[in-house]
């Protein structure tokens, strides 16, 4: 998704972020700075990582709590 945005004029996107939305807290986030800094050591991405990962985790919360609700309206 990040290379069909950045094909866009304005900011560029760093596909690394999209791989930080797993609700692995935190070690996505840490693959994905680890990457970034093998790639350009001065690319600091952990705290701009931590954003998707944390959205990773709500967004499975809700996935979650609609599940529940779904079944036991089932039952």
């Amino acid at each position: 998704m990040a290379r069909i945005m950045n094909l866009f004029p304005g900011s560029k996107i760093n596909p690394l972020i999209g791989s930080a939305g797993v609700s692995a807290v935190p070690m996505a986030a840490r693959v994905s700075q680890k990457l970034g800094m093998d790639a350009d050591p001065e690319n600091v991405l952990l705290m701009h990582a931590m954003g998707p990962n944390v959205a990773g985790v709500i967004g499975s919360a809700v996935a979650a709590g609609v599940l529940l609700t779904l079944k036991s309206v089932a039952l």
